[in-house]
Formats: structure tokens, sequence, C-alpha cells
């Protein structure tokens, strides 16, 4: 008997993101689980589906009697940053968890931030 292979954490999700990601255009259920490796079962695309569109990082819009999907966030760098603020904004302490967020930063990425900060962000960046 062969054993099923459990896929980390996440993983699914970011596939399901790459292939909205690589599509361009919604993709119906059946659609995403189509473009997925290693053939997941439909209702599992589905739970997938419907946890990434309850964290806000896909958006749905009624496709016949089911759902369309597609991407809320651009690219990985923006789902990055739209973790990062769903998390300070579940958190209590946001000077707490930032300070300790940049005291664990490398040099390189602490002169990256001061660079960023410096530069004016664009009007569509700014939350």
């Amino acid at each position: 008997m062969t054993e099923a292979v459990r896929r980390q954490a996440g993983e699914l999700e970011g596939a399901v993101l790459a292939a909205l990601w690589a599509a361009g255009r919604p993709l119906t259920g059946p659609e995403v689980q189509q473009a997925l490796p290693g053939e997941p079962a439909r209702t599992t695309v589905a739970t997938i589906l419907s946890r990434l569109h309850d964290k806000g990082t896909v958006r749905r819009t009624r496709h016949g009697r089911g759902f369309a999907y597609s991407p809320a966030v651009e690219d990985p760098a923006a789902l990055t940053a739209h973790r990062m603020h769903t998390e300070l904004d579940r958190g209590g302490d946001r000077p707490g968890t930032l300070a300790r967020f940049i005291s664990r930063l490398s040099s390189d990425d602490e002169q990256l931030v001061r660079a960023l900060l410096e530069s004016p962000p664009a009007p569509q960046e700014r939350r």
C-alpha cells in the first residue's frame, strides 16, 4: 500500500495562486484543478479557493452556478506584504511587533528599508 505524500502547509495555496497569476484571467475551480500538479481532489481545490478568498488573497465573481477566481494580489511580493500587514493588524502591540521585526533585520535589509523609507512612495503603494 502506498502512502499519500502530505504537502507542506501553504504549498497548495501557493500553487493555486501561481496558477491564477499564470492564467492572467479568472479561472473556475475545475480550471484551477486542471492547472495544478498531482491531480488534487475537486473538494480540496474548492476548500483552498474558499480559504484564499476568506484571507483576501483571491477575488471571486459569479460564473454560471459557481465562481471564477482571480488573484487579489499582483505577485508573490505583494502576497508577502499582504500577509505581513494581516499579522500587524492582528497583533495587539504594533510598535513592539515592528521594533522586534526591525531588530532582526540583517544590515543589508536594514539599509534597504532605510532607502525605501527615504524615497517617496507612489500614491497607490501607500496603505
